[in-house]
C-alpha cells in the first residue's frame, strides 16, 4: 500500500521508517506520523527533518 501514498506537498514517493512509525518525504524533508496504524498525511501534522 505504500506505493499508493505520496507526499501531499511534493507528490513524490515516501519511504517507511518502521522504528519511528513515520512516512518520510525526502523531497520535502518532512516525516508524516503513523497513528494507530493510520498515516496522517497532513502537512501541518508532519515533522520537519534535516
Amino acid at each position: 500500500m505504500l506505493e499508493a501514498l505520496v507526499c501531499p506537498r511534493t507528490h513524490t514517493l515516501l519511504r517507511y521508517d518502521a522504528a519511528a512509525q513515520e512516512l518520510i518525504s525526502d523531497a520535502a524533508h518532512l516525516a508524516y506520523p503513523i497513528r494507530n496504524g493510520i498515516p496522517v498525511m497532513l502537512v501541518d501534522e508532519a515533522r520537519a527533518i534535516d
